[in-house]
């Protein structure tokens, strides 16, 4: 049995699974912002999901940046109260199984690139435009290699606020995230219904797309996050902006919206403990 987790900036996800599939509904919950509290609420779910049955690795993303060993979150917006904490060495010490970390976007892209979306493309970028903007770049089914992580939501798109001067910020989140969204128009994102706003946040997200593309020269780009659901950025505006910008390719990446929904941190986390744990 493995059991997964992702620990996002509001939600709590857990399940356990076999090598296949879920054994079970995953128990959500609230995110605790005090790490005491969100470790032990984790060890009760995954006691309670194992039932003293064996567990053979726990795998699970975390919302921001890691530390070089991938045990302990080094910043991270929405979970201050669980930075440089070791997460891993509490879950091992614990459960005395294997423990991997990973950042919750690489995760969730994971996920969309071998279950969802991506599948049969060998290079997925994956971006999640939600609270925060994050990403990963998946190449044959795995998480590409990197030094110190992905953070495609931290790029410049606008050094000087040209584009927008009412924006607190000038990289990609500040431009398309929600929290950017809500501080700019004073309104959560759901309740703006009008369509030039929506085209707007899209040619900005095409920007970005654009040196995302240039970068990292994907099949598929899959967007996921509240921000691409139905009263969200539309995906057709950002191809067509897109196709405006980017010209030194003869074509566009393809681009689609995530297909699994809140899950999509599990499924990954299932993709890596086959890949890493399957003897």
């Amino acid at each position: 049995m493995y059991i997964l987790f992702d620990i996002g900036g509001t939600k709590m996800r857990v399940v356990s699974a076999d090598r296949k599939k879920f054994l079970a509904e995953p128990v959500i919950v609230n995110t605790p912002k005090d790490f005491g509290e969100g470790i032990e609420t984790l060890k009760n779910i995954i006691s309670n999901l194992s039932q003293g049955a064996p567990i053979e690795a726990i795998v699970g993303g975390v919302a921001g940046p890691l530390d070089p060993d991938k045990a302990k979150l080094i910043k991270s917006p929405n979970l201050g109260g669980w930075i440089d904490h070791n997460i891993r060495e509490a879950l091992a010490g614990t459960f005395n199984v294997p423990v991997s970390i990973e950042n919750d976007a690489a995760l969730v892209g994971l996920g969309e690139a071998n279950y969802g979306a991506g599948r049969d493309h060998n290079i997925v970028v994956y971006l999640t435009i939600s609270t925060g903007v994050g990403g990963v770049r998946i190449v044959n089914g795995t998480i590409d290699e990197s030094a110190l992580g992905f953070e495609p939501g931290h790029q410049i798109i606008d050094p000087d606020n040209t584009l927008c001067p009412t924006c607190e910020g000038n990289d990609l989140e500040a431009y398309v995230s929600g929290t950017a969204i809500e501080k700019r128009f004073g309104k959560k994102p759901y309740e703006i219904h009008d369509d030039t706003v929506w085209d707007e946040l899209a040619k900005y997200l095409a920007y970005g797309l654009a040196n995302t593309t240039v970068h990292w020269s994907p099949n598929i780009i899959v967007l996921g996050g509240s921000m691409m659901k139905e009263v969200g950025i539309p995906v057709p505006a950002v191809k067509k902006h897109l196709t405006e910008i980017l010209k030194i390719f003869p074509k566009i990446p393809e681009i689609k919206k995530a297909e699994l929904a809140d899950f999509g941190g599990l499924y990954g986390a299932l993709s890596y403990a086959r890949l890493k744990y399957y003897y």
